[in-house]
């Protein structure tokens, strides 16, 4: 399941670092000397870990190496030679050891500090509850997890073994949401009441029955059983790796929860929000047939509207209406938006009492329109963030894993799990409701009755559906025998 293992020595890496600090009051080399003046001291480096190396985690640990300011120790990827992006990350660290099971590379990389996490949305909890287990800080692709269950579980975790945390949703790093954030607590639109998040999602075939298994399909060295992971065992089934995942409930989180996480972000954290208090849904119809609508109850939908209703909060004294639409749906211009302002394929708005706030995805490009006032626009200030790669999201975490739990570089983080598990769960509450909408009872001789289509009530802090119990089965989910969560 790997290759070389290697020595782990019998004076831990932490202690070896102590023991060279005291020595180095005796004799200390210029670092320049050494190696220049990016030259960074093995001391200094952490030693990062990849579960998931295509894909985005070609780029998230490539970031997070931070051009050779820390160490990457060891690449894990079910499918070795696979060309999305896991051969190249082999390429950019050939002395990385190479895993196709990261419970090996666990069991074998003694000395990992911290870990990527880029994985199909299914296996996120596994990989960075065994990582925690172990003391090592994660960073975890967007969602956070899979299901509410997980994300809660994750979020008390890292806070109970103090663990640094970071949740891949770069637009958090922004510096133009920090413009948001001071409009909406400068009151500049007023009490805002109502808001609208959207996405031009999905880009991947989603709404249909999913494609017959055929283990002849199967790429040689894919590892299926582990790609599988905490889901049902399976034939291998094409067109599901490695990206269309995404449009399965067993594996994915759909549009929303693709594309949730970045776009929610803003409102989410301009309005300091936490628990929804309910949701409601419809979801787009598919026919193929006259008078047939397809069902597919397994597979995320073409299309979708979320209705997330959130109380009022220190910064907005009025009770909230979130509306996400997905599959291209946009809003409509509200009253004091102006005609020409452009509505884009993803993007948000806030629409207050007195004006409205819009940006595009990441809370990007910010905008500012309050009748009889020119549009006030966001121009970019010296933040050292906008010239960083993804506002230097991945390297202000590994900076903080370096400064440690609660150190000031630690608070600054834009996506700790205190914060990223909230918003995950919010996000993730408008797929219990896409998946309530679509529960029916077969009625012979009449129409299928869908007796989950229904205003859903949240009890947030017990994580409960209050007043349709079939609805809480989707707040956690059923584990394959060894990969169970409890």
């Amino acid at each position: 399941m790997s290759s070389s293992k290697k020595k782990v020595s019998h004076i831990k890496r932490r202690e070896f670092m102590k023991k060279s600090l005291l020595a180095s009051s005796v004799f200390i080399v210029p670092p320049k000397v050494l190696g220049g003046t990016r030259y960074t001291a093995p001391s200094d480096q952490l030693n990062l870990a990849a579960i998931g190396a295509g894909g985005k985690g070609t780029s998230d640990i490539w970031h997070a190496w931070n051009d050779g300011s820390e160490r990457v120790v060891a690449l894990c990827d079910v499918h070795p030679d696979g060309q999305h992006g896991v051969v190249a990350s082999r390429e950019n660290f050939p002395d990385a050891n190479f895993y196709e099971d990261f419970r090996v590379m666990f069991d074998n990389e003694t000395d990992i500090d911290a870990v990527t996490i880029t994985t199909p949305d299914h296996t996120h909890a596994n990989a960075a509850i065994w990582a925690m287990e172990r003391n090592k800080h994660v960073y975890v692709q967007k969602p956070l997890t899979h299901n509410i269950k997980e994300a809660r579980k994750l979020t008390l975790m890292a806070r109970e073994n103090q663990l640094v945390t970071q949740m891949g949703n770069q637009g958090a790093s922004n510096p133009d949401q920090l413009v948001i954030q001071r409009w909406v607590k400068e009151g500049q639109i007023g009490k805002i009441s109502k808001v609208y998040v959207w996405t031009n999602r999905p880009v991947w075939p989603q709404g249909y029955a999913m494609a017959e298994q055929d283990p002849s399909q199967k790429p040689e060295n894919l590892q299926w059983d582990l790609w599988l992971g905490p889901a049902k065992s399976v034939a291998y089934t094409p067109k599901l790796h490695p990206f269309n995942w995404r449009g399965w409930w067993e594996y994915g989180t759909g549009a929303l929860g693709d594309m949730g996480c970045h776009i929610i972000d803003v409102p989410f954290r301009a309005l300091q929000l936490k628990y929804p208090t309910n949701v409601e849904c419809s979801v787009g119809t598919v026919y193929t047939r006259m008078w047939s609508a397809e069902y597919h109850p397994e597979g995320c939908p073409a299309s979708s509207m979320v209705t997330l209703s959130f109380e009022a909060t220190e910064v907005n004294d009025s009770p909230i209406k979130m509306i996400w639409m997905d599959g291209g749906i946009k809003p409509a211009h509200p009253d004091l938006l102006p005609d020409e302002a452009e509505i884009g394929p993803n993007g948000v708005l806030l629409v207050g009492e007195k004006g409205t706030i819009m940006s595009d995805v990441y809370g990007i490009n910010p905008q500012l329109f309050k009748s009889g006032e020119p549009i006030q626009v966001v121009e970019k200030t010296d933040d050292p963030r906008y010239d960083l790669p993804e506002y230097g999201h991945q390297k202000s975490w590994t900076k903080a894993c370096k400064a440690g739990f609660n150190s000031p570089e630690h608070q600054a983080l834009t996506s700790s799990f205190d914060f990223a598990g909230p918003l995950t769960e919010a996000v993730l509450m408008g797929n219990i409701a896409i998946r309530s909408y679509n529960l029916r009872k077969e009625i012979e001789g009449q129409a299928p009755e869908y007796y989950g289509r229904k205003k859903l009530l949240w009890d947030g802090e017990n994580m409960r559906i209050t007043n349709f119990e079939e609805a809480n089965q989707f707040v956690g989910r059923d584990y394959r025998y060894s990969w169970a969560i409890k």
